[in-house]
């Protein structure tokens, strides 16, 4: 199963096999760009209560071909753990966690690393196991991207002093009690909820 989020809203690649494991809209995927779109425009017009299912052999292979013409970016973050609370930022108006662009040198590992520190101002957290990946869909500069993000818990026992990366849209950065993530829950991205479900199903 790979899920993709496009405008917060997921369409989910799955293989015959698998259709007894969910309930939702099913549509079988023949490769095309003029399907795409009809996909695309179906996914706008469901109530947003029923999930789309695109259906294929091979379900990496389909959202791959799905996606032939965005551009591919990669990215990592996490969550942050320091004793009994987690590190959550406000970027541009909306809750998120911390995360950023991998670069070319870097692995996905280091890349949270820094893109932590950079945008909450902690130094040497400590990445431990990955949580899982994302995918989320965006326009930038007038081309449409992929987002593929590598998410890892991390633990942390320096300073609770926290500086937000201005720069970066990013205004706020607070250590969150468990009881209390429930109100950033309600006010985040569909994606950063998969994320939080599975960081706290473990």
């Amino acid at each position: 199963m790979y899920k993709v989020f496009i405008q917060d809203r997921p369409i989910i690649f799955i293989s015959v096999d698998e259709i007894s494991n969910y309930d939702g809209f099913f549509i079988s995927h023949s490769i095309g760009e003029n399907q795409n779109q009809f996909i695309l425009n179906l996914m706008s017009d469901l109530p947003k209560e029923i999930q789309l299912y695109v259906i294929g052999q091979n379900p990496k292979d389909e959202m791959i071909s799905f996606f032939k013409n965005y551009d591919i970016i990669e990215a990592a973050g996490g969550i942050v753990k320091r004793k009994d609370k987690y590190l959550f930022i406000k970027r541009n108006g909306v809750w998120d966690l911390p995360k950023g662009k991998v670069e070319p040198s870097e692995s996905t590992v280091m890349a949270a690393k820094r893109e932590i520190e950079e945008e909450c101002g902690i130094k040497n957290p400590t990445v431990n196991d990955l949580i899982l990946i994302t995918y989320h869909t965006y326009t930038y500069a007038g081309v449409p991207t992929l987002k593929k993000t590598f998410w890892y818990e991390l633990s942390y026992d320096g300073s609770k002093k926290l500086k937000p990366q201005m720069e970066e849209g990013i205004t706020k950065v607070e250590w969150i009690e468990k009881d209390q993530i429930e109100k950033k829950y309600n006010k985040t991205y569909a994606s950063i909820k998969d994320v939080l479900d599975q960081y706290f199903s473990e």
